[in-house]
C-alpha cells in the first residue's frame, strides 16, 4: 500500500521551525556548521520541502486521529513485517535507511492517512456489492513448483494415490525447485483476493479448492508448473458476514489512489489551521491548498489537479510461487 509521502527520509530527519539557534550540528577543519546554518539549507531542497510537509500533516492527523490509532496496532503493523523478513529484517531496516523506532513511526503515520481516508469516504451498499463479487476469503495454500509438465503430471499420479498434506509436504521436499517454500512443504503465506504478488492464474486454480484438495492438473505460470494444494480456506461464506472486510478492502483500494489521497490531504490542510512562519517556505503547502477538497465516494475518486507525493514505507516479501516470490 502506497502511502503519502512516509518516505525513510522523512521519520529519519527532523527540522525544527521555530528557536533555530547558533547550536553546533558539525565542527570541520574549515569551521562549524549550526543549527540555523543547517535548516536554512535544507529547507531549501525538495527533500526538506517534502519533510515539513509531512510534519505538517502528521501533527493535523494526530490531532484529529490519534486517538484511534494505538500502540498495539503500530505493534501488530510492526510484528507483521518483522515475521515476514524474519532473520533478515533487521538488514532490510537498514537498508532502507531506518530504525525500528523510525519504521514505526513511519507506519504511525501511515495509520493516522487511513484514519483520515476512513472518515473522508462514504461507503454505500452498492460499493459493498461490488467488492463482494471480486471478494475471496484468506486462504493458506502449498505448492510444489517443477519446470515441466510431465514431472509436475508425475507428481499428480503420486498424490493421486495418496493426496494428504503429509504427503504433498513430503514431495514438496523432493521435488520442488523453489527453494524458498520447499523446506516448509511448499507452504505460501496466507492470501486474498487483494493480494497483487501472486500471478493471476495461480490466484484463481489455489481459491477453487477445497480445503484438503489438490489441483489435478499442472498449473502454468511463467516460473514454470504448479501443484497447489489447500491448506485453510474458510469458503466465501455469506456477504453479511464480511461487511467489515469488504470496507476495509475498499478503504486500501482508496489508499492507493494517487487522485483519493491528494484529495483527502488537500482537506485536512485546510481544516488543520496551518500558519507558515517562515516566509521562505510560505507555498510549501500550494499544491495542496489551491485544490478542492473533497469527500470522496467509494463508487468514484474525484480527482485532483495534481498527484501527491508517494513512497512506500514499506517492501513486500513474496514466496517465488506463481508471482509470489522474491522481495521487494
Amino acid at each position: 500500500m502506497k502511502k503519502w509521502l512516509v518516505a525513510c527520509a522523512g521519520v529519519l530527519m527532523t527540522l525544527s521551525l521555530s528557536a533555530c539557534s547558533s547550536k553546533t550540528v558539525a565542527t570541520t577543519s574549515g569551521g562549524k556548521i549550526t543549527e540555523i546554518q543547517y535548516y536554512d539549507s535544507m529547507k531549501k531542497t525538495s527533500s526538506g520541502k517534502q519533510i515539513l510537509q509531512q510534519m505538517i500533516l502528521d501533527k493535523i492527523l494526530e490531532g484529529k486521529y490519534g486517538d484511534k490509532v494505538t500502540d498495539k496496532m503500530v505493534n501488530k503493523e510492526y510484528n507483521k513485517y518483522k515475521k515476514q523478513y524474519g532473520s533478515s529484517f533487521s538488514a532490510v531496516l537498514s537498508q532502507n535507511g531506518l530504525t525500528a523506532s523510525a519504521f514505526k513511526k513511519s507506519i504511525r503515520s501511515n495509520l493516522l492517512l487511513r484514519q483520515a481516508v476512513i472518515a473522508n469516504t462514504k461507503i454505500t451498499d452498492a460499493q459493498l456489492k461490488k467488492q463482494w463479487k471480486s471478494y475471496e476469503p484468506t486462504i493458506t495454500v502449498a505448492q510444489i513448483l517443477v519446470s515441466n509438465e510431465d514431472e509436475a503430471k508425475s507428481i499428480i499420479e503420486d498424490l493421486n494415490k495418496d493426496g494428504s498434506w503429509k504427503n504433498f509436504k513430503k514431495l514438496a521436499k523432493e521435488k520442488s525447485i523453489d527453494d524458498s517454500t520447499k523446506n516448509d512443504g511448499g507452504k505460501l503465506p496466507s492470501f486474498n483476493n487483494t493480494d497483487t504478488s501472486l500471478d493471476s492464474t495461480f490466484k484463481k486454480a489455489a481459491f477453487a479448492l477445497k480445503q484438503g484438495e489438490y489441483t489435478k492438473e499442472p498449473v502454468k505460470t511463467s516460473y514454470g508448473y504448479h501443484i497447489i494444494y489447500s491448506i485453510k480456506n474458510p469458503g466465501k461464506g455469506k456477504m453479511s458476514d464480511h461487511t467489515q472486510e469488504l470496507k476495509d478492502q475498499i478503504i486500501d483500494e482508496k489508499l492507493n489512489d494517487s487522485a483519493t489521497l491528494q484529495a483527502v490531504i488537500s482537506k485536512e490542510f485546510k481544516e488543520g489551521n496551518v500558519s507558515i512562519k517562515d516566509s521562505d517556505l510560505k507555498d510549501i503547502l500550494a499544491d495542496y491548498l489551491s485544490t478542492s477538497s473533497v469527500t470522496t465516494s467509494s463508487s468514484s475518486s474525484k480527482k485532483s489537479s495534481s498527484s501527491s507525493e508517494a513512497s512506500s514505507s514499506e517492501s513486500s516479501s513474496e514466496s517465488s510461487a506463481a508471482d509470489s516470490s522474491s522481495a521487494e
